[in-house]
């Protein structure tokens, strides 16, 4: 098969590598479309891990191979049955799953997804391995009439609603989103759901109309607009009661604590490389009794809501949808992802399409 293999020093190189083998209660799926995300991104461009590694984790497929069991344990799947896949779970026994921080479970950072070499997810290639923890709590049907590019959102949206969860955002609250790439466009779609008055920034004009039709009441580019004015407008004056920040560049955080009233709830959801460094004012947290909190990846009590959400249409997932690359042309689609225009948003990565 092929697939795309990260070899160190910000080089990922299309080639052929052996169909991964399963074992007994594991499955072995076909990759039809696989969102690139920025996570991965991350670790490809700063070399965050050791290569030889195969990334991609927002995985849609097929399964073509299941491992055998004993005849009274049987598997939930079956050749030909389409499914989506979450390369972590929690044990659910542990300290951390009693308290419901399953991404700090140890079981949840050991991911049960490859595509060969080092577990990494495997959905940049043409077919990936599922170990049997993740088979039995981390795979969901995908419904007839849902295309595998829709269905490859439900990993992320799920990052997402369990922010949204986390925030505890209530009806007539005045929520922020600063950013509107996909992550801070799938916000804006569940903040609206919430009751919310929903306002978002971003500098690209793609983005902030595709923010209001996913339900901003405003979207603003903030080198044009007074954020902090227009969002002061709105509030009596005291700012926002939510803000969350869904990008990452230098001063954002700051830009955050302008925006939000005193004891408001600032977000940090883009914040994941270990290099980047934050400087705030503690008075801004201490005596505006601000709640400074982050969230990461997937909750395993909200996958089969995420599912839901995306298999049904409740959100318009698809819209963020900008290009859809064959797995020889991946570099592209990092390249757009990595350096979006004015159309490009959400990259769909086809394992089995060869051609342009």
């Amino acid at each position: 098969m092929h697939a795309a293999v990260y070899k160190g020093q910000s080089v990922v190189s299309v080639e052929q590598v052996p169909t991964p083998e399963i074992g007994p209660g594991e499955i072995l799926v076909r990759v039809e479309a696989c969102g690139i995300c920025h996570t991965d991104l991350k670790k490809i461009e700063y070399n965050l891990l050791a290569p030889p590694r195969i990334y991609g984790h927002e995985t849609a497929g097929v399964v073509v191979r299941v491992g055998r069991r004993l005849a009274s344990d049987a598997l939930r799947f079956a050749p030909g049955d389409r499914v989506v896949v979450f390369h972590h779970i929690p044990c659910k026994n542990c300290f951390y799953c009693h308290r419901k921080l399953y991404a700090q479970c140890p079981v949840y950072k050991k991911v049960g997804v490859t595509a060969g070499f080092e577990p990494a997810g495997g959905g940049f290639s043409q077919y990936v391995r599922v170990m049997d923890w993740i088979v039995e709590s981390g795979v969901e049907k995908i419904p007839d009439g849902v295309s595998f590019e829709r269905a490859s959102f439900v990993e992320p949206v799920n990052t997402c609603l369990k922010a949204v969860v986390q925030c505890a955002t209530q009806a007539g609250e005045v929520a922020v989103v600063i950013g509107q790439g996909p992550i801070g466009l799938m916000f804006t779609m569940l903040l609206q759901r919430t009751g919310a008055t929903v306002v978002t920034t971003d500098t690209i004009a793609a983005r902030r109309q595709l923010s209001r039709r996913c339900g901003a009441l405003e979207a603003w580019d903030p080198r044009q607009t007074n954020v902090d004015a227009e969002v002061r407008r709105l509030t009596d004056q005291r700012g926002a009661d939510l803000v969350i920040v869904a990008a990452s560049v230098p001063g954002i955080v700051v830009e955050a604590i302008r925006l939000s009233r005193p004891g408001a709830r600032i977000l940090l959801f883009a914040q994941t490389s270990e290099t980047e460094r934050v400087e705030v004012s503690g008075a801004s947290i201490c005596v505006g009794e601000r709640s400074l909190f982050g969230c990461y990846s997937a909750s395993v009590d909200l996958q089969k809501d995420s599912a839901e959400l995306v298999f049904s249409g409740a959100l318009p997932v698809e819209e963020l949808i900008s290009h859809r690359v064959p797995l020889v042309k991946i570099r592209s689609g990092f390249d757009l992802a990595l350096h979006p225009g004015p159309e490009s948003l959400k990259i769909i990565v086809q394992p089995q399409r060869w051609t342009q």
